[in-house]
């Protein structure tokens, strides 16, 4: 009896051996939030006098960002990614091409009915994190305040003018800023999270001029974030 009795202590003290290695070696390796998808509302930020916007200017945004966490309990840590990210902006701006040249103008919607007139921008991105959170090897559940700077490549765009007086499409003009970047935050506690990007520079070149001033209009978006282990 007391042999069965050492030998079941002995398998006890085994097993728990084990299973502190195995979680020692959960947390030494665990990563969080490493595929990232977003939905966001865009806002046109430092409009001139007589823009405006209309409808739900939207964006998508997905992509994979490497978890570095820099210390022992990996509540901290870096974040450096990759995505993809589409916004639509709606608003009473009328692009046209002459001679290879681009004109701006704020359409007067009392002499022409517009049933749509957006500009869509397609981009490569580069999010960078500081990220803290709550987070265990084994808790999916927790507060996380994630901060950064992300630089976007603009490698396709489009505008869209459809109305009474006639249509206007372009694809691929020139008169975007190709490297967009700005401030992003997303903070949340589990699923859902609150998520705003701050455009740091305009969406247009230096030689877009609307009324004889550079049209300096830059990106503010608002939306959600949905981080995928």
């Amino acid at each position: 009896m007391k042999y069965f009795i050492l030998s079941y202590l002995l398998l006890i003290s085994f097993l728990g051996i084990s299973q502190s290695n195995d979680k020692t070696e959960l947390y030494k390796n665990y990563r969080e939030d490493q595929f990232y998808a977003s939905l966001t509302y865009n806002i046109l930020n430092l409009k001139p006098n007589g823009l405006s916007q209309s409808g739900f200017s939207t964006g998508f945004h997905f992509g994979f960002i490497r978890d570095m966490p820099i210390n022992a309990n990996r509540d901290f840590a870096l974040g450096l990614g990759l995505g993809l990210s589409s916004n639509s902006y709606n608003q009473n701006l009328l692009i046209t091409e002459d001679n290879k040249e681009y004109l701006f103008e704020i359409i007067n919607e009392d002499e022409i009915n517009v049933s749509q007139n957006k500009f869509t921008t397609y981009l490569v991105e580069l999010p960078f994190e500081i990220r803290w959170r709550t987070s265990t090897a084994t808790d999916y559940n927790f507060w996380r305040i994630y901060a950064g700077f992300k630089v976007g490549y603009v490698f396709y765009n489009s505008t869209k003018f459809r109305s009474n007086a006639g249509d206007v499409k372009l694809f691929n003009i020139d008169a975007f800023n190709q490297l967009q970047y700005g401030l992003t935050l997303s903070v949340g506690y589990g699923t859902w999270n609150f998520h705003a990007y701050y455009g740091l520079n305009p969406i247009f070149n230096e030689e877009s001029i609307l009324n004889g001033e550079q049209l300096d209009i830059a990106s503010f978006k608002v939306g959600l974030m949905f981080y995928i282990l």
